[in-house]
């Protein structure tokens, strides 16, 4: 693979979003709706304006890039799976924003809050249509695949593929809430299988399997290892995520740190670092834990605790850990699949904890 991944990944996400873009400006011909309803466009518009507001759409670059596994020949049905893809994550969003109060999403307010402000009066109302606005973009990620032009077969397994990966996905944000709750620190395990659940299912093991059935493959005969890299890509993904919410760069990332402290959350990074401290060092995180008003210094004087402790260090050597795991995963795939389209899948663990946007 000559060409740098960050400029292959760019290249695919201006692609998609073109196809993005078209695919809702036809939606409202499409959508079966009453003339009378302003609420319904208004819905599909609000759907639209978050799903086109960036992100790097590597569940559309896994999807495509696994279908190269196969066949360097273009391949039909990927367009389909890509919008199914990307709508689930549209779904995912809505709901996710909601579920944590959010007022904002990659620079623009969320769905909740649009309609907490076009509804002030009626909170009700403004928390009926969100829910509902998710379950819209569900309803169609699943309407793209049945409407593909596709075999009956091939139409009906990627249907699966992704009822599965949503079910997968509704268990992973019910556990992750569950985490929270429990007296203790959670362990990696249970990390783990919370973030296999909550987003390597979807946004690693199903545009896997979409890319090969699209690509005549059968995922089936191979589900031991695809599971399995998508596992430890989905745990390098979360523990990166985690790790920078703590430790990372506030002006890089253009968001601030120390989220999860300030909501409670028992993130990677805020397990381990109750793991590591004690007496007054503990005190300094227990008080800062669950506090909205947490400010900033203190967040960063937990940062300094975290780093004195060998928390930070630990967590890069485990996300160099894992990411070389799933590197060696991909590496037995060459045998079987073309050479050169399994570089990407080995280099991806690496670059995708490195990266910096």
């Amino acid at each position: 693979m000559t060409e740098p991944l960050p400029d292959r990944v760019a290249r695919y996400e201006r692609r998609f979003t073109t196809l993005f873009a078209e695919y809702f400006d036809t939606l409202g011909a499409t959508l079966d709706a009453p003339s009378f309803s302003r609420f319904t466009p208004e819905c599909v518009e609000l759907l639209r304006d978050l799903s086109l507001r960036g992100g790097k759409r590597m569940r559309v670059v896994l999807l495509h890039e696994t279908a190269r596994l196969v066949s360097d020949e273009p391949v039909e049905g990927l367009d389909a799976a890509a919008l199914s893809i990307e709508l689930l994550q549209t779904h995912g969003l809505v709901h996710d924003d909601l579920i944590d109060d959010s007022a904002t999403r990659r620079g623009g307010p969320t769905t909740y809050y649009a309609y907490r402000e076009r509804f002030p009066r009626h909170p009700r109302a403004a928390l009926g249509l969100t829910v509902l606005a998710g379950d819209l973009a569900l309803a169609l990620s699943l309407r793209v695949l049945l409407d593909a032009r596709l075999p009956v077969e091939v139409r009906q397994a990627m249907v699966e593929v992704q009822t599965r990966a949503a079910t997968d996905t509704f268990v992973g944000q019910i556990t992750d809430l569950e985490r929270d709750f429990a007296p203790e620190a959670p362990d990696d395990e249970m990390l783990h299988d919370v973030a296999d659940h909550k987003s390597a299912r979807y946004s690693v093991l199903a545009p896997l399997y979409l890319g090969l059935l699209a690509a005549g493959e059968q995922p089936a005969a191979h589900e031991p290892e695809l599971r399995r890299y998508a596992r430890l890509v989905g745990i390098c993904g979360q523990m990166r995520d985690d790790y920078l919410d703590l430790f990372g760069d506030a002006a890089a990332m253009g968001k601030p740190t120390g989220t999860d402290i300030r909501e409670g959350r028992r993130s990677y990074a805020v397990a381990r670092l109750l793991s590591a401290v004690s007496g007054s060092e503990r005190a300094v995180v227990e008080e800062a834990l669950g506090n909205p008003a947490c400010s900033p210094e203190a967040v960063a004087a937990i940062r300094g605790i975290g780093e004195r402790r060998g928390v930070a260090a630990g967590m890069r050597a485990d996300m160099r850990r894992h990411a070389e795991q799933a590197r060696e995963v991909a590496a037995h795939w060459r045998p079987r699949w073309r050479a050169d389209a399994v570089v990407f899948f080995e280099r991806l663990p690496g670059w995708s904890i490195e990266r910096t946007g």
